[in-house]
């Protein structure tokens, strides 16, 4: 199978990353309360969690998980008190619940330091061929 990498700022460039965050919200179920894409640079989605909270995913950080102060559809998420939910820029979505209740709680992997697995500006480092794998799956 070859290797297949999307054209940075397509519109299938900036949708790649939504199959990935469904699986999480899927997993997540009840506890998202909605969700949205934000724009680009970095590629970033929020999650609303019925407590006031926001887990947000950029493709620069991971996930991190703050109370929710301002942000919507188009827009970036500004949060406050964060934590970065640790585990890699693309943990496997079965992974993402367990770690938003060690951020909740404070421990394992996650933590107040924000974390650089990468830029948004390398935008044909492979990143996309890792995000390629989850539109795959929702395709199938």
């Amino acid at each position: 199978m070859a290797i297949r990498h999307v054209e940075p700022y397509t519109d299938e460039w900036l949708q790649q990353p939504t199959s990935y965050v469904q699986r999480v919200v899927g997993l997540l179920g009840a506890e998202v309360t909605d969700w949205w894409e934000g724009p680009c640079d970095p590629r970033d989605a929020t999650l609303m969690l019925p407590d006031g909270t926001a887990l947000v995913w950029d493709e620069e950080s991971g996930w991190r998980l703050g109370h929710f102060v301002s942000g919507g559809q188009g827009r970036h998420t500004e949060l406050s008190g964060v934590r970065y939910l640790g585990h890699g820029l693309l943990p496997k979505p079965e992974r993402v619940p367990p770690a938003l209740q060690d951020a909740r709680a404070g421990v394992g992997a996650s933590s107040a330091w924000r974390p650089c697995y990468r830029s948004h500006r390398n935008c044909r480092d492979g990143f996309d061929v890792a995000l390629d794998f989850y539109s795959r799956l929702i395709d199938a």
